[in-house]
């Protein structure tokens, strides 16, 4: 009696035992699958891609117990272009020689986009090892993440903790999260390049907008530089414009690394890729990690910018070089049309120009020198010595007077010629706008005739920087300058009324001046007029 009473309660206890395991089973996938579950919410409720991709992994290695994982992006020539780890120490990631390049196991997931599971990685023929200071890792799970077609990367999860093995539920689990991981990417990227396009539309709206309201065109062009650097998260942007005829082309504006030590270098348009971009007006890449966009559309290109990351970033998309191409060819139209409406004012100022130079030679020179000889006449009809020296006076100052007029008149007529007179006058009406007055400027002798091209070019160097030391250090409120052809020499004289040379200060520039002088066989001397201030003479053989 005894023994049959015992028999079924043992086995009503193994019955129960059992249920209690296979409850406990069913609770675990339960738990499981609201923790998969929460961790497909998690994964999508972001949309910043950088923060996607590291919630993944995050979120993978916890749902397997994972002591290690990774997610590797996968680029140009199923390389890896990215790698992001968790897990790892920042003492533990210093030590680590170099991120791994999807070779060996990491390599067969990018060539054979099917899950892997392993129980030791150094026992599959494709381990390739670990680089030094790698920690060592033994069980693997690594599965691909696809945005529809496409392997975006692979999620890598090493370590089980508790000493196990992964198994097909954990294979099952982390398919299931790299399958809504996919899925968050593509929402991820899709912002990304929306938000990304809204800011190349800003950006270019801002660069026409400065264009068209009179900003010069080389500020808008570092503008430009400096937004496709911040756009494309480039860490060099150079922007080349054409040099020597058009055979080589120069670094005018650079930013980011090493900017300070390329500007004005310049390569060939012959034999480089920069020069096949500006020959042929199309976008080209070297590897992922440099792309260089034409500046306007043939036959009007007008530069090259060039884009480069170093190695290990995230390289430039599709989607960068069709934005960068835009925006650049959009920026070359406004500072064409920017040229052309500074053209035409220059036109009009000119115009102007010529009308009043007419008129100060055919009314005011004639009714001066009407006077003048009115005045000459005069003279034999005086007696007395005193009032024939002051009418005689009279008539020298109305020389003089004549004499200003007509150089004058000169500079008017010469002001849009690319001869010496227009180069000065350029230079001096760009001095006045930051001066806040206008230099008085005499111009005497044959200047375009005369002064042969290296030395026109000298002078308008030695007025450069006499212009800028008068913006910058004179403190004036009047400035004359004259520059005269006469007597077998050319001279330039800029007189101002400032505070003067400090005996002190830095005089590197008067040493150029100097310099440029002497090369030229002549002279120059730098002093302090009666009633103050400084006289700066320049004076070179013709």
């Amino acid at each position: 009696m005894s023994d049959g009473s015992v028999m079924p309660s043992m086995r009503l206890d193994e019955l129960l035992a059992e249920l209690q395991v296979r409850l406990n089973a069913v609770l675990a996938t339960r738990d499981r699958v609201h923790a998969l579950l929460d961790a497909v919410v998690s994964v999508g409720s972001d949309l910043d891609l950088g923060t996607v991709l590291r919630r993944i992994v995050e979120t993978a290695a916890n749902l397997v117990d994972a002591s290690y994982g990774a997610l590797g992006v996968i680029g140009h020539e199923s390389t890896l272009i990215e790698f992001i780890p968790v897990g790892l120490t920042e003492e533990e990631i210093a030590k680590i020689e170099h991120w791994p390049h999807g070779l060996g196991l990491l390599g067969l997931l990018i060539k054979d986009a099917r899950p892997l599971r392993l129980a030791r990685i150094a026992d599959h023929p494709e381990s390739y090892g670990f680089p030094p200071g790698h920690p060592p890792m033994g069980t693997f799970l690594g599965v691909p993440i696809r945005m529809r077609e496409e392997v975006f990367g692979n999620l890598y999860l090493t370590e089980k903790r508790g000493g196990g093995e992964f198994d097909e539920e954990d294979e099952a689990v982390v398919i299931a999260l790299a399958t809504a991981a996919g899925v968050a990417v593509e929402n991820a990227r899709l912002y990304e390049q929306t938000r990304r396009r809204e800011k190349w539309l800003r950006a270019s709206s801002e660069i026409t907008t400065s264009l068209l309201s009179g900003t010069d065109p080389r500020d808008v062009l570092v503008t430009l530089t400096s937004k496709a650097k911040e756009m494309t998260d480039a860490d060099l942007v150079e922007l080349m414009v054409p040099a020597d005829g058009g055979t080589r082309l120069v670094v005018e504006i650079a930013e980011g690394d090493r900017a300070d030590e390329l500007l004005g270098t310049s390569c060939a348009v012959a034999t480089t890729m920069a020069g096949e971009v500006y020959t042929r007006g199309e976008s080209l890449t070297e590897g992922d990690m440099r792309l260089l966009v034409p500046l306007g559309a043939p036959p009007s290109v007008r530069g090259v910018v060039a884009m480069s990351k170093r190695s290990g970033r995230l390289p430039f998309s599709e989607a960068d070089g069709h934005m960068l191409g835009a925006f650049a060819g959009q920026a070359a139209i406004a500072v064409e049309l920017a040229e052309v409406r500074r053209a035409a004012e220059r036109l009009s100022l000119l115009e102007d120009r010529d009308r009043i130079a007419r008129d100060l030679h055919d009314v005011v020179i004639q009714r001066l020198f009407a006077v003048a000889m009115t005045l000459m006449g005069a003279v034999r009809l005086i007696e007395r010595p005193e009032a024939t020296s002051r009418v005689q006076h009279a008539v020298d100052e109305l020389d003089e007077t004549i004499r200003q007029i007509r150089a004058s008149i000169f500079a008017l007529q010469g002001s849009g010629t690319s001869g010496l007179r227009g180069q000065v006058a350029e230079l001096v009406d760009g001095a006045a706008a930051h001066l806040g007055f206008r230099p008085g400027l005499r111009l005497e002798g044959q200047l375009d005739t005369l002064v042969s091209q290296s030395v026109a070019e000298q002078v308008a160097a030695v007025l450069r920087e006499a212009l800028s030391n008068l913006v910058r250090h004179a403190k004036a409120a009047k400035a004359d300058i004259l520059l005269e052809a006469a007597a077998g020499r050319l001279t330039l004289v800029v007189t101002d009324n400032g505070v003067g040379i400090e005996p002190d200060g830095r005089h590197s520039g008067l040493a150029n001046l100097e310099e440029r002088a002497t090369r030229l066989g002549g002279t120059f001397t730098v002093d302090s007029p009666e009633g103050g201030g400084t006289r700066l003479s320049w004076s070179v053989p013709l």
